[in-house]
């Protein structure tokens, strides 16, 4: 598995990239076998993500997926291994607990040093490297792109969290990382009767986010962390023999309805920036 068949691009020409860094399951056999669990290892997957933005490439987006489960390495954790949430419960570069904080290899197993740099250098360098170039490729014909970074979560991980998620978890760094208005936009995009949303909130963007974000030079980022709860059924607690659920298209149809407004308004922010003076 160190070949590129992992990582999925998907090129449209809005000035729009979608990123989805946790939808991947895959793991390599010879880390498998040092794992506790491989359900464990799949269970915090943003699951079903790729199937919820499926309506992404008939808007001109362009989609950056990893098919690499996030316990090999997870590509929205700064690679310096530094926390994005000083003081928060969180997991590392190469997690080696879940969300609840079962261990996730056997004693002994975890990566060391020298693996996880080659983890690094295998998955997590490539997979941005596309990103990269994939915002580089549109704002040579752009003055104004968008980088939307997709994910979700289980509703309920007292771990992470205080009670129950919001529906729709926008994060902009506090503001740093996209212009007001696109912020706004999307916020309205979310206003959804019997759902709920927050900006800035418990997640306000990860390392994708906070990297790329540089609205002064025309690339603005923002995250969307969504409740699976928003989607799919969400048994309490989650066990191998009720986890994950299927994508829920009742459930899930105000959802799309949203998400689809909200990858609407950050193409239209972006064309309107064109005809700024």
């Amino acid at each position: 598995m160190t070949d590129l068949a992992w990582l999925e691009v998907t090129r449209g020409e809005a000035p729009l990239v979608v990123g989805m860094p946790h939808t991947g399951t895959e793991i390599p056999p010879e880390i498998e076998a040092t794992l506790v669990s491989t359900w464990l290892a799949r269970r915090d997957a943003d699951w079903w993500i790729e199937s919820l933005y499926d309506f992404a490439l008939e808007l001109g987006a362009t989609v950056v997926r990893t098919r690499i489960s996030r316990t090999v390495i997870d590509a929205n954790r700064d690679p310096s291994g530094a926390s994005l949430y000083p003081g928060q419960a969180t997991t590392e570069l190469c997690p080696t607990t879940t969300f609840d904080g079962e261990p996730l290899y056997r004693e002994g197993c975890g990566p060391d040093d020298a693996e996880i740099a080659r983890r690094r250098e295998t998955w997590f360098a490539p997979y941005h490297a596309a990103l990269q170039a994939q915002v580089d490729r549109l704002r040579s014909v752009h003055p104004h792109v968008v980088l939307y970074d997709a994910h979700a979560i289980r509703s309920v991980i007292p771990r992470l969290f205080d009670g129950e998620l919001p529906n729709f978890n926008i994060g902009t760094n506090n503001g740093a990382t996209c212009d007001p208005a696109l912020e706004a936009a999307v916020a309205a995009a979310c206003d959804v009767p019997g759902l709920t949303r927050v900006v800035n909130g418990r997640f306000r963007g990860g390392y994708t986010t906070r990297h790329y974000g540089q609205p002064g030079a025309g690339v603005h980022a923002i995250q969307m962390e969504l409740a699976c709860r928003s989607y799919m059924a969400e048994p309490a607690p989650p066990t191998p023999d009720n986890w994950p659920t299927p994508l829920d298209p009742h459930r899930a149809e105000p959802t799309r309805a949203a998400l689809r407004r909200a990858l609407q308004a950050c193409i239209a922010f972006a064309e309107r920036q064109r005809d700024r003076p």
